[in-house]
């Protein structure tokens, strides 16, 4: 039987080169940036700037995006809640509606990408299956209005409801509890998507203190000083990285759990 692994490879390699030249390469070339002088010598005084000027900034950018996602949880736990226990069709509706609005707002390809990530063999599951995470025979798709809590058995709603259990019993103590593992991944993806907003920021903020992503385009379209953008760079990477390492730690321990 022929080898056909250089083909296999041959059919990757376009989208690999894409993934390497606008990702890979950019990434790494902005990691040597921060740590290089203008004359080309290894130095930290990019840093060293970073924080004598944007202190303010980065906590003020931490404070917002961190209040942002957790109301963003907030919302989303209460509005999947009622469209799953609600009662009011009227209502229900208006909120599926409300759901639908984020696909066509930022771009119909943002809404492809996300239902690729987040179909039931999607490139989130998968991710999970391959890392040893989840059981394949456990996988659901999360592209449901009412999101991962359509997926729920609702016999244990029913159950609650039979014993006397109100609707915001039901969600805190059988709902959340159920869904905690997705809410943590679409919360880490709101905040590294609101940790990188431009627009936004600098249409509302009227001065300091801002966001870092508004630092980052001022410093490089009033002095082309890509050193000192490219640490507030690093700077976002950490804070991203951190949403992401205590997620990675999160559930670590809870497949460790007995």
């Amino acid at each position: 039987m022929p080898d056909r692994r250089p083909l296999s490879l041959l059919l990757v390699a376009p989208a690999l080169a894409v993934v390497l030249g606008l990702f890979v390469y950019p990434l790494g070339y902005s990691l040597v940036s921060a740590f290089t002088a203008r004359d080309g010598e290894p130095t930290l005084d990019n840093f060293v700037k970073t924080f004598d000027l944007y202190t303010t900034d980065i906590v003020f950018t931490l404070v917002i995006v961190a209040v942002s996602t957790a109301l963003t949880g907030v919302f989303a736990a209460a509005i999947g809640g009622y469209l799953v226990l609600g009662a009011h069709p009227a209502a229900v509706t208006l909120l599926k509606w409300l759901y639908r609005w984020p696909l066509f707002i930022p771009f119909i390809v943002a809404a492809q990408c996300m239902r690729t990530f987040l179909a039931k063999n999607g490139m989130l599951n998968n991710t999970l299956v391959t890392l040893g995470l989840v059981d394949v025979t456990s996988l659901s798709g999360l592209l449901d209005w009412r999101g991962a809590m359509a997926a729920l058995d609702r016999a244990s709603i029913e159950a609650a409801r039979n014993l006397g259990a109100g609707g915001m019993r039901i969600l805190v103590e059988i709902l959340l509890p159920q869904v905690t593992s997705v809410i943590a991944v679409g919360l880490i993806l709101a905040f590294v998507t609101m940790l990188s907003v431009l627009s936004v920021p600098i249409m509302i903020s009227g001065g300091s203190p801002t966001m870092i992503t508004v630092d980052m385009a001022f410093r490089v379209n009033a002095y082309s000083d890509y050193g000192v953008a490219n640490a507030l760079g690093v700077v976002s990477y950490l804070i991203a990285g951190s949403a992401a390492w205590v997620y990675i730690r999160r559930n670590v321990a809870g497949e460790a759990a007995p």
